[in-house]
């Protein structure tokens, strides 16, 4: 195998996830290995309505044998199939610009389900979040619920990230298992404390802000008690009315930063916040964020949310009602940094699901 096409649900960026740490190990693995990744699509009428006017599919060189497509959106799903038959159709055409003739395709967003039958390439699945028990409109699900199916059955090799996900999804086929992971030293080196953290002390999260994962209301009570500076450190989806809600309590929202910067806010942070939403969606994340608070070595105190249950010791691991007290507790205690657990490292992940790519592509 010498050619990779990933369908990703995340951009290329500076905020790193899952299939950005597999893609860059599986390169410097592999000598001859191309890759072009496919970020989620820029969006015509949403553009149009927002004074933002996208003009074209953009194919970007990132780096020596690394390309990034963001395709363009060009109509509303609920215009019908032809929406997503073009973004198919525009990540067809930029493999055959870069001449990737016959190339495995690695899908991450099973919108691009069709892409492996219309193309005839061999495909590997990669099941990162289980996004059919979020909220959604009855069309959206019965949309996602048909390409998940046909994913499922096109699909040489499935990959899932966690225990949740392979009981799920290993009812009607074989599934392996390649939990996420840290760079351990990225996050080991010691950094400068960033200039925009509050004074201590501090509680800090790291990662997406969403409805579907951030207990928003957790979070407000925290803010407003008299303990630390809430400081959110990443993207923010959330809606208006919980982002807004938050600022209003006193957190302080800083927005994505780069992951070269990301460890000196966890280095600094007098305690690490992990307020998440038990639900069934959330049992089915492996979360980055529980690999790098091994690894940084701070303070956490997390919800009894899956990927943190199992660390109990290692990290606070207490019921909602216990959560701001025991974040009090940590900030008293002063606790030293605690050596991270071997095994944990992208590296071994990597290899294992390099293991599986031969066999998607045979």
């Amino acid at each position: 195998m010498s050619d990779l096409v990933v369908c990703s649900l995340e951009p290329w960026d500076d905020v790193w996830r899952r299939n950005q740490f597999l893609v860059d190990g599986l390169l410097r693995r592999d000598p001859d290995l191309r890759v072009l990744f496919v970020e989620p699509p820029s969006d015509l009428v949403h553009g149009a309505l927002h004074g933002r006017l996208p003009t074209d599919p953009r194919l970007c060189r990132v780096r020596d044998r690394l390309w990034t497509l963001q395709p363009l959106k060009l109509l509303p799903r609920r215009a019908g199939p032809w929406a997503d038959r073009a973004l198919v159709a525009q990540v067809r055409r930029a493999a055959r610009r870069l001449r990737f003739p016959q190339p495995t395709l690695w899908v991450n967003d099973s919108t691009y389900a069709p892409l492996a039958a219309a193309a005839g390439w061999p495909a590997l699945y990669d099941v990162t979040d289980d996004w059919l028990l979020t909220r959604m409109s009855t069309r959206e699900l019965a949309r996602r619920r048909r390409l998940e199916e046909e994913m499922l059955r096109v699909a040489r090799e499935v990959v899932v990230c966690s225990p949740t996900l392979v009981e799920s999804r290993g009812r009607s086929r074989r599934v392996s298992l390649v939990p996420n992971g840290v760079d351990v030293d990225h996050f080991r080196l010691p950094r400068p404390r960033p200039a925009d953290l509050p004074a201590s002390p501090t509680a800090v999260y790291v990662g997406t802000l969403h409805d579907e994962r951030i207990d928003v209301p957790l979070l407000e009570e925290l803010a407003r008690s008299s303990g630390p500076a809430v400081v959110l450190v990443g993207p923010d989806a959330l809606s208006a009315a919980s982002s807004r809600a938050l600022r209003l309590a006193g957190a302080h929202l800083f927005g994505p930063r780069p992951y070269a910067d990301v460890p000196a806010y966890l280095q600094h942070a007098d305690v690490v916040i992990v307020p998440h939403l038990v639900t069934p969606f959330t049992e089915s994340l492996d979360p980055i964020k529980a690999y790098e608070c091994l690894a940084a070595g701070r303070p956490t105190v997390a919800t009894p949310v899956a990927g943190f249950r199992g660390l109990d010791g290692a990290i606070d691991v207490v019921p909602r009602e216990a959560f701001v007290r025991a974040v009090d507790r940590a900030l008293a205690e002063r606790r030293d940094a605690a050596p991270p657990p071997a095994g944990i490292d992208w590296e071994a992940r990597v290899a294992a699901f390099e293991s599986l790519l031969p066999r998607a592509a045979a």
